[in-house]
């Protein structure tokens, strides 16, 4: 089992999006969640692989779920 830490840069590589500060700077700033009620999964934003990424990361507390968490907490803020 893969037990690296990964971090924000990683994730966005990991859902084939671009990995630069920048880049994931702008992404939150454009994709900012107003309601808690919507699932970080269920955005629209997202590609059917790369919210089934996330879901099962969250379900499974895989080795991505902490990244995924904080990018929640980012996307909610």
């Amino acid at each position: 089992m893969d037990r690296s830490v990964h971090t924000m840069n990683t994730l966005f590589e990991q859902l084939g999006l671009p990995g630069e500060d920048s880049y994931i700077d702008q992404f939150i700033r454009t994709h900012t969640l107003f309601s808690q009620k919507i699932r970080l999964d269920e955005a629209t934003f997202w590609t059917a692989s790369q919210a089934n990424f996330i879901k099962e990361s969250l379900d499974n507390d895989s080795d991505w779920s902490e990244v995924v968490d904080q990018l929640n907490v980012q996307l909610h803020s």
